[in-house]
C-alpha cells in the first residue's frame, strides 16, 4: 500500500505540472488572440471573429479535451483513476489560465469580471469565479476516488450518484450558455446554427450585447448537486473501508 501511495502521489505531481504547463499555454494564446482582437483590453461585448478564426479556435478546445482525456487514460490503471486524473488534470489547468493571465496581464481584475469559458456548442459566459469554483469540486471529487483507490476500497459510482453529478453538471452548464442560447433561440438562428457567424442579423446582436446578470441561484443549485453525489460517494468509501 505505501508503494501505491508513492506512486500516486507521484502521479498527481507530474500531473499538477502539466496541468500548469498547459495552463500558461492556454492562457499565451488567449493573449496573443485579445492582442489582435482587443488591443484596448478584453471586454464586452464580444468583436466578431472570422468563421475561419472560429473554427480554428472551436478545434483547439476539442484538442485541449483530447490532450487531457489521454493524459488521464495514460496515467489512469481503470476507470475510477482516469476519471479523478482527468477531471483533477481538467481543474488545475482552468485555475492556472487564470493564473498565469492575472499574473502576466493583469486580467481578471475581479473574481466577478465577466469571460468566455468555451465555445461549444456556442458561447459558455460568466463571471470568471464561477468556472473556478467548479474546478475546486472537480478537484474534491477526484481526490476522494483516489483516497479510496489508493485504500483499496475504490467507490463504485452508482446510478443515483450518476445522476446527481450529470444533473448539476447540466444545469451549470445551463447557466453559461443560457444567455446565447436565447438570442439564438429568440432570433430564429436555431435552423443555420452551423453558420452563424455568417448570419449579419446575429453579428449585430452579439457585437451589441453586455451580459449584466448571472444566475447564481441556478449555479448554486448545481453545484450543491454535485457535492451532494460527492459526500455520498464519500460516505460509500467509508462504509467500503
Amino acid at each position: 500500500m505505501k508503494q501505491l501511495y508513492k506512486d500516486t502521489f507521484k502521479t498527481i505531481i507530474l500531473l499538477t505540472i502539466f496541468g500548469i504547463a498547459m495552463g500558461y499555454l492556454e492562457s499565451a494564446v488567449v493573449i496573443y488572440l485579445r492582442k489582435i482582437y482587443y488591443p484596448d483590453g478584453f471586454s464586452f461585448p464580444l468583436v466578431v471573429i472570422p468563421p475561419d478564426m472560429l473554427t480554428f479556435e472551436v478545434l483547439r478546445e476539442l484538442a485541449t479535451i483530447f490532450m487531457l482525456i489521454s493524459i488521464s487514460i495514460i496515467a489512469g490503471k481503470n476507470f475510477n483513476q482516469r476519471l479523478a486524473y482527468f477531471l483533477y488534470n481538467f481543474a488545475v489547468w482552468d485555475i492556472f489560465y487564470y493564473v498565469w493571465l492575472k499574473a502576466t496581464i493583469g486580467w481578471p481584475p475581479s473574481p466577478l469580471t465577466w469571460d468566455i469559458l468555451f465555445l461549444i456548442p456556442t458561447n459558455w459566459i460568466g463571471p470568471v469565479l464561477a468556472p473556478i469554483i467548479c474546478s475546486f469540486t472537480m478537484i474534491a471529487l477526484s481526490i476522494i476516488i483516489l483516497i479510496f483507490e489508493v485504500r483499496k476500497c475504490p467507490i463504485r459510482i452508482g446510478a443515483i450518484q450518476w445522476a446527481l453529478l450529470l444533473s448539476g453538471a447540466i444545469v451549470i452548464f445551463i447557466t453559461f450558455i443560457k444567455d446565447f442560447a436565447r438570442i439564438i433561440i429568440k432570433g430564429g438562428y436555431i435552423t443555420q446554427f452551423t453558420s452563424l457567424m455568417r448570419d449579419s442579423g446575429f453579428k449585430n446582436t452579439i457585437e451589441n450585447y453586455i451580459p449584466s446578470h448571472f444566475n447564481w441561484w441556478l449555479f448554486s443549485i448545481g453545484e450543491a448537486t454535485i457535492l451532494t453525489a460527492i459526500v455520498i460517494l464519500y460516505i460509500k468509501g467509508r462504509k467500503n473501508k
